[in-house]
């Protein structure tokens, strides 16, 4: 497969890396787009960590987003196999787990090479679900939830940000939960479901499900639910050891 990383994508808002050895692509948390990353390294170890912009927010805030994971999984799957020159992962926490899984589901259906392994974070497996505090939730209260991940991203949650991402966060809420499905697909690829040991959202023993889904590893690592945001050093190193392996 011929790599074009030369090529300016609205997918990312930084081009993947052609030196790196292996790429995972992050795709964003509910409510965010990609500069929730931030804090992650662009290479670490050889593996280029490229966080996914979707429609609909952040630069591409004039475009219309998905309203299902079906429907952006397609997508993204098109825009993908540009960069499946090497091996690669994919990584998604919470909802943009279950949207992870169906892009993984749509690359082997287009007879794209698998991904070395499917990362999902605090989030049930498809056919456990929807579920979740966010489903509930006012928008009062969904917009306090924006201002703690916020200010753990080291931002400042200036009120208009706040009414800006509110309306994303709902949306991307009611899109999770409408998504269902009884009898997931196993995937070729393996999955590691990492749960996070203060998680109150997910708890950890909340996540077997995701056996239905393929082969799956199951970890907890120290850290609440925001933890993923700050890039902590055992999270990389799933994808480090994956990417080695590949």
């Amino acid at each position: 497969m011929t790599s074009t990383t030369t090529r300016r994508s609205r997918l990312f808002l930084r081009e993947p890396l052609p030196e790196a050895r292996a790429r995972v692509f992050l795709l964003p948390y509910s409510g965010c787009g990609a500069s929730m990353y931030r804090q992650w390294p662009v290479l670490h170890e050889g593996v280029n960590f490229c966080p996914v912009q979707l429609p609909g927010r952040e630069n591409r805030m004039r475009e219309e987003p998905f309203d299902s994971y079906e429907a952006m999984a397609d997508a993204l799957a098109s825009e993908l196999l540009l960069y499946l020159d090497r091996p690669y992962a994919l990584f998604g926490h919470c909802s943009s787990a279950l949207a992870a899984y169906e892009t993984a589901l749509r690359l082997t259906e287009r007879g794209a090479p698998p991904p070395a392994r499917l990362v999902v974070s605090s989030e049930v497996a498809p056919q456990d679900g929807p579920y979740g505090r966010f489903l509930e939730m006012t928008d009062a209260e969904l917009a306090e939830e924006l201002r703690d991940l916020l200010v753990g991203m080291g931002g400042e949650p200036h009120p208009g940000l706040i009414d800006l991402a509110l309306g994303v966060l709902r949306h991307d809420v009611e899109v999770n939960k409408r998504y269902h499905v009884p009898e997931p697909r196993r995937l070729p690829c393996p999955i590691t479901s990492v749960g996070w040991s203060r998680d109150t959202g997910i708890e950890p023993r909340l996540m077997g499900g995701w056996t239905a889904c393929g082969d799956t590893e199951q970890v907890v690592l120290d850290g609440d639910h925001y933890a993923f945001v700050a890039a902590p050093e055992a999270l990389l190193r799933l994808f480090t050891d994956i990417s080695a392996t590949a």
